[in-house]
């Protein structure tokens, strides 16, 4: 299996990463990004150890989630592919999000 992190995934991350080095200084935004790519590397290993996301079920598309700190990475399998879709803050109102 391999991962693949879309754009949109990407950006997300970027903007966690540019939040808390503005809140809290890089070393915490180091640590914080660190955790969530590392969280994606261990997909590789356990692709099927996040939940069903339940918020997307209507999809279709077996949609996992498995928690990162405050953070979801929201992904599904395909064939031999992980593509992570979406990283978002879990304390966020999911009414708010824009699936």
């Amino acid at each position: 299996m391999r991962v693949q992190v879309s754009e949109y995934a990407a950006q997300q991350l970027d903007g966690i990463r540019d939040n808390y080095a503005a809140e809290a200084g890089e070393r915490v935004a180091d640590r914080i990004t660190k955790k969530v790519v590392d969280d994606i590397d261990c997909l590789v290993d356990h692709p099927r150890g996040g939940q069903y996301e339940p918020l997307l079920e209507h999809l279709d598309l077996k949609h996992r989630s498995p928690g990162s700190g405050h953070y979801k990475i929201v992904y599904r399998i395909m064939d031999d592919l992980i593509l992570v879709s979406d990283i978002f803050d879990a304390r966020q109102d999911p009414e708010e999000m824009t699936w």
